[in-house]
């Protein structure tokens, strides 16, 4: 599967000063159904990260004035964009965490919505068992159970 996407589109206007970089496919399609898609890439040859939404009849992802500080770019231009997801996607994780994530809907969805930064401290926590491997499923099952509960991250001890 192909994770990065490479099209030109013409920026928008959004509100508050931001502008909207219209995306022209359905990121579901691409890269699997979520409510958010997490991205990186570029515009234009700057580094740029943001969250493809649904915006209209399409989807889009808005860049604010700090971004669009000394960049040259204003409504109406044409950009080239290339974008792909950020982070640890389902089909990269390990064999446990993914069956259990499929086993779990509303956890795997509230997974998936998180930024690359809340996946990867899970991922992490988890991993960390390579000592003690008897935890790791104990680990994934509280990993279920905080994702259900719409905890981004596990409460520090």
């Amino acid at each position: 599967m192909t994770r990065n996407q490479r099209f030109t589109t013409t920026v928008a206007a959004a509100p508050r000063g931001h502008v909207l970089i219209a995306v022209p496919f359905d990121p579901d399609a691409f890269w699997g159904s979520k409510s958010r898609h997490h991205v990186g890439g570029t515009v234009n040859g700057m580094r740029v990260r943001g969250i493809v939404e649904a915006d209209g009849d399409g989807f889009g992802f808005t860049l604010g004035p700090a971004w669009l500080r000394g960049c040259s770019l204003g409504v109406g231009d044409t950009v080239s964009v290339d974008i792909e997801p950020e982070g640890p996607q389902r089909a990269d994780l390990a064999e446990d965490v993914a069956a259990a994530l499929d086993a779990h809907p509303q956890a795997a969805l509230f997974f998936d919505s998180l930024a690359q930064f809340y996946r990867r401290g899970y991922l992490r926590w988890i991993d960390a068992t390579k000592r003690r491997p008897q935890q790791r499923p104990e680990r994934i099952a509280e990993m279920i159970r905080l994702l259900e509960a719409g905890h981004k991250q596990r409460p520090q001890s």
